[in-house]
């Protein structure tokens, strides 16, 4: 959602706490952030929001970020999908211009969640799919590349379900698990 989508939804009380359901309302501004994408540095100043319900405040990340990550959803999109293709971390890293202990990081944590990530992810595509048996994804050779497969199934069927929208398939993914693809505690057991 863009930036006056999101305040649009705040105003008229369409926005949920993650907590306890309440509605949320507009609540200040988070700290700008710098975030690396693939195109250069973009700044970003969160939205601020508090549960009328329960008082929680809650952060709206832009579905162009991942919790605790300096470099966009696409950014680390690009790398999963490289790792997936059977690219090592340095290889990866100069690619994409990061640091090679970045990239790790990335794969390391997508390793160590990508069984549980892939049937998150083929669930969501099973329930937005008009033929779930078509398009499920074959099997790719191993966990990460199947859970990036399964990613890419669920973006595929999530534009089909949305239309004429192009959304790219990291900022859906983003979106889908509210920024926490590689955050702890995601996906949930």
């Amino acid at each position: 959602m863009t930036t006056s989508v999101v305040e649009q939804r705040l105003v008229e009380g369409e926005l949920s706490c993650p907590d306890c359901g309440g509605v949320l309302a507009r609540w200040g501004w988070g700290r700008s952030r710098s975030l690396r994408g693939l195109g250069g540095v973009v700044v970003v100043r969160p939205r601020r929001a508090r549960c009328r319900s329960c008082e929680a405040t809650h952060i709206l990340l832009p579905v162009l970020s991942l919790v605790r990550r300096a470099d966009t959803a696409e950014v680390v999109g690009a790398g999963l999908e490289l790792a997936a293709a059977g690219w090592g971390c340095r290889r990866i890293a100069g690619r994409l211009g990061r640091p090679v202990t970045t990239v790790r990081g990335w794969l390391r944590c997508w390793s160590r969640r990508a069984v549980r990530a892939a049937a998150v992810f083929t669930a969501w595509l099973v329930a937005l799919a008009d033929d779930p048996a078509s398009v499920l994804p074959a099997p790719a050779g191993t966990a990460v590349a199947d859970a990036v497969s399964a990613v890419t199934g669920f973006a595929f069927a999530a534009r089909a379900r949305l239309g004429k929208l192009k959304v790219p398939t990291w900022l859906l993914v983003s979106a889908a698990c509210h920024g926490r693809l590689l955050a702890p505690g995601w996906p949930p057991a």
